[in-house]
């Protein structure tokens, strides 16, 4: 029997939604097992950086920094409109107010952290902590601002925060492309014929999730904390899509874009290295 590949992802609805197929045997894998490690996206990227895990869900700014060692999956994204990093504050403010002001972030690897930089390159003073902990260090002035993700979406306003900039709507507008938030790459080592029937069985897994969307129920209320059913629901619709299935031509040219981005602004190293394999 093969060893089973390791595979991260976060415990976020629209991970355990995408992987509960793949890796509870609801998909053809051909022959391909994995021992599944749930943890925080910025803790998934870290290591990523250091190369441990052969499968993994990354934030996209993250693999700016692993090109050489990961081959970008087609399909698992978290990719799509409306759906990017919000930049919050406890009281009205403009973004020329939080110059030398401390910004609460998910992680120096994350996108929100990226998009931040790249948005404006005068706001440096970042403070990095647990992506559910950052509603509470605004309101509680531990930060003066901070960049939320995930479900933080949904519930920001039940906390007394005021959105200052959606940074995935400035992105769109930017460049007319969908945001690329996190994707799936597997370790090149791995080789050409493994990395594709990875990214056939996730994209039949995303396929099978899309279609019988109760059949992971169970393990996303698992993982999902105290998240609401409604959240939960809403989570999924948000960051599950056609792009998730299969990034096509636009999300393989937003992510492409981002990197190139990131690169001018000297935020990731310059590579050589494609994408895919």
């Amino acid at each position: 029997m093969k060893n089973p590949l390791t595979l991260g992802f976060s415990p976020c609805p629209n991970d355990t939604f995408m992987f509960y197929p793949l890796v509870h045997g609801l998909v053809d894998t051909g022959g391909l097992l994995f021992s599944e490690r749930l943890e925080d996206v910025e803790t998934l990227n870290r290591l990523a950086v250091k190369g441990v895990l052969d499968v993994s869900k990354v934030s996209y700014a993250a693999l700016g920094h692993f090109r050489e060692e990961y081959a970008l999956l087609r399909a698992g994204s978290a990719l799509g409109r409306g759906c990017g990093p919000l930049l919050v504050v406890k009281e009205p403010l403009t973004v020329n107010d939080l110059v030398g002001k401390t910004i609460a972030i998910p992680g120096r690897y994350t996108t929100a952290h990226l998009l931040m930089r790249l948005y404006n390159p005068g706001l440096t003073t970042f403070l990095e902590m647990p992506f559910h902990e950052i509603m509470d260090a605004v309101m509680t002035g531990r930060a003066d601002a901070g960049v939320i993700i995930h479900e933080s979406r949904f519930t920001y306003q039940g906390f007394g925060l005021h959105q200052l900039v959606d940074l995935g709507e400035w992105w769109e507008q930017e460049t007319g492309l969908p945001i690329p938030l996190g994707g799936i790459v597997a370790k090149r080592s791995l080789g050409t014929e493994t990395i594709r029937a990875i990214e056939r069985a996730l994209s039949a897994g995303v396929e099978y999730a899309r279609e019988n969307p109760e059949a992971a129920a169970d393990y996303i209320r698992e993982h999902a904390q105290e998240m609401s059913a409604e959240v939960c629901s809403a989570h999924i619709g948000l960051y599950v899509n056609d792009f998730s299935q299969q990034l096509g031509a636009e999300g393989e040219q937003a992510i492409i874009e981002l990197l190139r981005r990131a690169e001018a602004a000297g935020i990731v190293p310059p590579s050589q290295a494609p994408l895919f394999v």
